[in-house]
């Protein structure tokens, strides 16, 4: 499992009220919303990304979360993204949720295909995203 000093982003990301269930523990649906923010924070600060009236947006393909211990209101929640592939079009993102311990909460993969925002056909990863994409490219993990 990685830690969060191997993470090459991290974004601190609060709990909400309404993340807990009744069970007492932040639903497994608010996982995905914690990759989907910490990505998306991450493409429009580093990358320059418009998500208003740029012309290329990123559309997620494909999702996966593997939840290995429990997160819950009020304790913030560390996510940490990496880069393990990066296409001509798409994306693949390694995302791990750290809980107020330290230990990791959850591990998943999230696949952006980039695409014209009117036509939604593929299209080459704009230079400016490519360029912090690339910088948290990483080898995955045997």
């Amino acid at each position: 499992m990685p830690s969060i000093d191997e993470q090459p982003y991290t974004l601190v990301i609060p709990t909400r009220w309404k993340d807990n269930d009744v069970y007492g523990h932040v639903n497994n649906v608010e996982y995905y919303s914690f990759f989907d923010t910490v990505i998306n924070t991450y493409l429009i600060r580093e990358g320059g990304l418009d998500i208003h009236r740029g012309p290329v947006i990123g559309l997620c393909v494909e999702s996966h979360c593997r939840y290995d211990a429990p997160l819950a209101f009020p304790e913030p929640v560390t996510a940490g993204l990496a880069v393990t592939k990066l296409g001509r079009s798409s994306v693949r993102y390694a995302v791990t949720l750290f809980g107020s311990d330290g230990a990791p909460a959850a591990e998943g993969w999230f696949v952006h295909v980039f695409v014209d925002r009117e036509a939604r056909r593929p299209a080459g990863v704009p230079d400016g995203l490519r360029a912090a994409l690339m910088r948290l490219l990483v080898t995955p993990a045997a």
